[in-house]
C-alpha cells in the first residue's frame, strides 16, 4: 500500500530529461536563484563524483576547483530550481563513486578518462 502511493505522489514529480549523465562526466549545472523579486540563472560547473537514491530522492554530487579550493555541491536531481543540466566532456571511469578525486591537487583534480 504504501509503494503505491509513493509510485503515485513521485511520478508526476520524476524529472524524466535528467538521466543524460553519469558519474565521472563533466557537466554544467544551471540552477535558478532567486534574489528578493528577481531570478537569474547561475551555473556550477565541474566533475560528477557521485549518485546516489533513486526516484524523487535520486541525488548527484558535483566537484569543482574555485581559487584553488575543492568546492562540491549537491543536487537533487528532480529539484525544480534546475532548469537544465548540459554535459561538457564525457568521460569513462570504473568507480561508481570518485571520492578520490578530493586528495588530488592541480591540474589531476579535474581530470578523469576521455571515452575514446
Amino acid at each position: 500500500m504504501n509503494q503505491e502511493i509513493e509510485k503515485i505522489v513521485s511520478g508526476s514529480q520524476i524529472r524524466s530529461d535528467r538521466d543524460v549523465f553519469k558519474v565521472g562526466d563533466a557537466v554544467s549545472v544551471h540552477t535558478i536563484v532567486r534574489e528578493g523579486e528577481k531570478e537569474r540563472i547561475q551555473i556550477f560547473s565541474g566533475i560528477v563524483i557521485a549518485r546516489r537514491g533513486s526516484g524523487i530522492n535520486a541525488m548527484f554530487t558535483v566537484r569543482k576547483i574555485s581559487f584553488g579550493e575543492g568546492v562540491e555541491r549537491i543536487f537533487n536531481l528532480n529539484s525544480p530550481f534546475i532548469s537544465k543540466i548540459t554535459v561538457d566532456r564525457p568521460s569513462k571511469v570504473l568507480r561508481s563513486k570518485l571520492y578520490y578525486m578530493r586528495d588530488r591537487e592541480g591540474k589531476s583534480a579535474m581530470q578523469v578518462k576521455d571515452p575514446k
